[in-house]
């Protein structure tokens, strides 16, 4: 069985995975745990949800500044995930490899898609890429286009936990 984290990580956070040493990925953070992030070794936080959402911080750029780490914002609409905003993405990742690097969004379903769709392109370990993003959902519509599973289209979002159950039992 995968682990998503390992003794000492943030599990708190909201949807916290632990991709491999040097990556992790969440739903949003709150203020206080950014600094956890910050004191795990996390140089570069990445987001990938809109400021606008009503979970979004007031000013997370300015908190991460004031931790000590990097902050990147690509902003993505969940209703229309873009080619543009995964070039971006996989560009940035590309530019700080090497960086202990965080990416969330408001509950890790865009970012656990980037990263699924990233691993595909890449030849990375797709029975890990998959168990991590069907830990959290089953995309639908167009996410599951993006992510290169246009046969699920049709299907809604189901999220794990609510739509469907995952692990023994």
């Amino acid at each position: 069985m995968t682990s998503f984290s390992r003794p000492g990580d943030p599990v708190s956070i909201r949807a916290w995975r632990r991709l491999d040493d040097r990556i992790t990925t969440s739903g949003q953070p709150t203020e206080d745990q950014l600094a956890l992030l910050a004191a795990i070794g996390v140089q570069h936080i990445v987001n990938l949800a809109l400021h606008s959402h009503e979970d979004a911080l007031e000013d997370e750029a300015g908190s991460v500044a004031a931790l000590g780490m990097h902050y990147t914002h690509i902003p993505v609409d969940f209703s229309a995930p873009t080619e543009a905003d995964f070039e971006r993405f996989t560009a940035l990742l590309d530019a700080i490899d090497g960086s202990t690097v965080h990416v969330h969004c408001i509950v890790n379903a865009r970012v656990s898609a980037f990263f699924y769709r990233r691993a595909r392109l890449k030849g990375l370990n797709l029975t890990e890429a998959d168990a991590c993003l069907d830990s959290l959902w089953r995309p639908g519509g167009v996410w599951a286009v993006f992510i290169g599973k246009p046969q699920d289209e049709a299907l809604p979002h189901r999220f794990a936990g609510q739509d469907y159950n995952i692990g023994p039992g």
